[in-house]
């Protein structure tokens, strides 16, 4: 079930790595850098040593990007993509101005590019999909009253008490359809796997 919390979990993460750079655009606020730097700067190496870039020259490269993230936080637009694009987006520039200067240095044409995505690989996509399918198909084999209560848990994330208090039911009567409900999709998630 963790993989179906990934896309709220990337959100969550993007929410953060936003307000992290507001807070260096707006205060110069060295903490929110601190954590960016520790969230991004590996992530920037690896993608330097992945184009070719050696260990010492990809480490110089990384904090010429935190530099210029540093000084650039104002210009970032939250419209034309996520934060870690962008930094990608600068480290990438950073790259290009590099190989460009040192004429003995190997060039890989800008079509080569495959910086970090924010989505998630094919693969799991798939997987997702298939999953959120199987849970789907579970969910349509058990009764309406059970379904119902777990749409309202789990989708609109009520709490067992107002779901009684919603369907004029007992609360007890909420919390044994939901372990019926429970019992039912695992029964049918099983014959899945």
């Amino acid at each position: 079930m963790s993989e179906m919390h990934q896309a709220p979990n990337r959100r969550s993460d993007q929410e953060a790595m936003r307000r992290l750079i507001e807070a260096v655009a707006k205060n110069l606020d060295r903490a929110a850098f601190g954590e960016l730097f520790d969230k991004m700067a590996p992530r920037i190496k690896s993608f330097m040593l992945r184009k070719g870039v050696s260990a010492d020259l990809a480490e110089d490269m990384v904090q010429e990007t935190m530099i210029a993230v540093w000084t650039k936080a104002g210009l970032y637009d939250p419209g034309k993509g996520s934060v870690a694009t962008w930094m990608f987006t600068i480290a990438r520039n950073h790259r290009i101005d590099r190989l460009r200067r040192d004429p003995s240095a190997r060039f890989v044409d800008i079509d080569d590019f495959d910086g970090a995505s924010d989505e998630p690989a094919a693969d799991d996509q798939l997987a997702v999909r298939q999953q959120n399918e199987g849970v789907a198909r579970a969910l349509a084999e058990i009764p309406e009253e059970q379904k119902q209560i777990l749409i309202l848990s789990y989708i609109e994330d009520v709490p067992q008490s107002a779901i009684a208090e919603r369907l004029n039911l007992p609360l007890g009567t909420v919390k044994s359809r939901m372990r019926l409900a429970y019992g039912h999709m695992r029964k049918s998630l099983e014959k899945l796997t």
